[in-house]
């Protein structure tokens, strides 16, 4: 029975989420349609994201408890790194960050209505499958690298289905040694359990973060990556198991 009302709560939840978060969209429409048509026009569009994000968690009744706010350089742009757990992620980051960044996300968000426009408009898309695909969303990456707007990259490459940390993939720490970004690493301990998968529960709260700070690229060369990204799985890793076990 127990199980039966997690289950009826967390799809009532989930379906509230989609309803909150398309009337935000809806509130602020003329302003992200005005600031998405052209490219150098994301900065601004961003300033409207951070609202959108903000604005959806307050009504979905998540409350962000975060430290480390302090690390995060004003203007600095960063690859940023956080572990992948629930569709909260990207909201959170969006309210966490205030410097200019964009995602590579899987294409399928681009099919849900209002946000999947906005998304694909917006972020660069990456079919997880396709070879090529992963390709062209490192090249896009790197031009938005060159143009001044920041990447946020989760490394594992999609959601696992546990709460273990799965292996990093390299994109990321290519992309900022490359180009000789900072990471910025994040740890989201609570958001699978406050928003898992439609249909297996979730709940309002206070969700926690910990910006754990930049990892220096300068000097780094491609014989420093696998040292780079081991560095900031360890780290995510052990910010994670900290704060879970409080």
């Amino acid at each position: 029975m127990k199980n039966l009302i997690v289950k009826g709560f967390g799809i009532i939840y989930h379906l509230w989420y989609y309803v909150v978060m398309a009337a935000v969209i809806l509130a602020i429409f003329p302003f992200i349609y005005a600031t998405s048509r052209k490219p150098e026009d994301y900065p601004k569009f961003f300033r409207w994201a951070r609202i959108w994000a903000k604005s959806t968690l307050f009504l979905m009744g998540i409350r962000v408890r975060s430290e480390g706010r302090e690390k995060i350089k004003k203007d600095q742009l960063y690859v940023i790194c956080a572990n992948h757990t629930s569709e909260l992620d990207i909201m959170m980051t969006l309210a966490l960050v205030p410097n200019c960044f964009v995602f590579i996300g899987k294409k399928e968000l681009a099919s849900l209505p209002l946000f999947g426009y906005f998304y694909k408009k917006t972020n660069v898309l990456v079919d997880r499958k396709s070879v090529s695909s992963k390709r062209r969303a490192m090249d896009r990456a790197a031009e938005k690298l060159e143009a001044g707007i920041g990447m946020c990259i989760f490394p594992e490459g999609g959601i696992p289905q546990t709460d273990e940390l799965a292996p990093f993939k390299m994109g990321a720490f290519k992309l900022a040694v490359d180009y000789q970004v900072p990471i910025l690493s994040i740890a989201y301990p609570d958001n699978k359990r406050h928003f898992p998968d439609f249909s297996k529960g979730g709940y309002p709260g206070i969700v926690r973060a910990r910006i754990i700070g930049n990892d220096d690229t300068t000097g780094l060369t491609e014989s420093d990556l696998k040292a780079l990204r081991d560095r900031t799985y360890h780290r995510i890793f052990d910010a994670l198991k900290e704060l879970r076990a409080s």
